[in-house]
């Protein structure tokens, strides 16, 4: 039978309370209110809000279309960039892995737009896609440079795709830079005295002893992409017509534009549950493709 030690539990208590405390008050606290906000009607100042029991899920699922159609923007936009961001990012940490001249800058410089605030970077993506796109299509006459960037819902799309794209790779490329520098290379000169051609090395070997940074990359970009909101904010504000409008900015449009604030709790939980199961889904998928090495 082990004797309760005094003095390690109040170490225990005197470290982890404060964790556990600020915790559950600024985590688990609002995240058990929203629920309960969720099965009411509050406009954000009333004091007593009203109990509407399954209300709102039954409005949102079957009288708004504006939250259906930002979820199904959400989930393409969220699904092409998590493929471009870590193809680029990976591409690119096979180069800069290799001893070349002034690879150290390269990655510093592509890392450096991770640093920038998301508003910021909205606008000044913003003034390049609207006013310096357009000084570049008057000097060159290319067509790529005179589209309406942000006029359309097609060309807000992968306008919004670009930026996150440019701001998330050099984040990612860092992951992979580290996990590829550790890759035992006893494996690779073993495959190179073998025979194996470098194109079958990187699809038999090297991509498979990867998948632990891959894991870690499509869940970044994933809570990235699915939480976006600021850069939406600033580059787009939703437009043209809401077209480019995402799960968050509608969720904040609904609770603080609307004073919503029960139904805003509302598509919240719901945007909780759906996300929750599709990282849940990527992360056992990529796992369980993971192999030691």
């Amino acid at each position: 039978m082990i004797t309760p030690n005094p003095t390690r539990s109040f170490m225990a208590l005197l470290f982890l309370g404060p964790a556990a405390f600020f915790f559950f008050l600024i985590v688990l606290f609002p995240f058990l209110s929203g629920i309960y906000y969720s099965f009411t009607e509050w406009n954000g100042v009333r004091a007593n809000p009203v109990w509407i029991g399954f209300e709102n899920f039954r409005y949102i699922l079957n009288e708004d279309p504006q939250f259906l159609g930002s979820f199904w923007f959400t989930l393409q936009f969220t699904v092409v960039t998590l493929f471009l961001t870590n193809f680029v990012a990976y591409g690119l940490a096979l180069i800069l892995i290799r001893p070349l001249k002034g690879a150290e800058v390269m990655r510093t410089l592509i890392f450096l737009p991770n640093m920038i605030g998301g508003v910021l970077l909205g606008f000044v993506w913003r003034f390049i896609l609207i006013n310096g796109f357009q000084a570049l299509g008057d000097l060159t006459s290319f067509d790529f440079f005179n589209q309406a960037w942000l006029g359309t819902p097609e060309t807000g799309f992968w306008g919004l795709v670009i930026v996150y794209t440019w701001q998330s790779v050099g984040y990612l490329l860092i992951i992979y830079v580290a996990h590829l520098k550790n890759i035992d290379t006893q494996i690779l000169e073993a495959a190179q005295i073998d025979g194996v051609r470098p194109l079958r090395m990187f699809w038999n070997i090297i991509l498979p002893l990867s998948m632990p940074a891959i894991t870690v990359g499509f869940f970044l970009v994933l809570s990235w992409t699915f939480k976006s909101f600021d850069i939406v904010l600033s580059l787009t504000a939703g437009g043209p017509f809401r077209s480019t409008e995402t799960v968050a900015l509608n969720i904040y449009r609904e609770a603080f534009a609307y004073s919503n604030f029960g139904r805003g709790a509302a598509k919240s939980l719901i945007y909780f549950i759906v996300v929750g199961a599709i990282t849940y889904a990527q992360v056992r998928f990529t796992k369980s493709r993971e192999i030691d090495g």
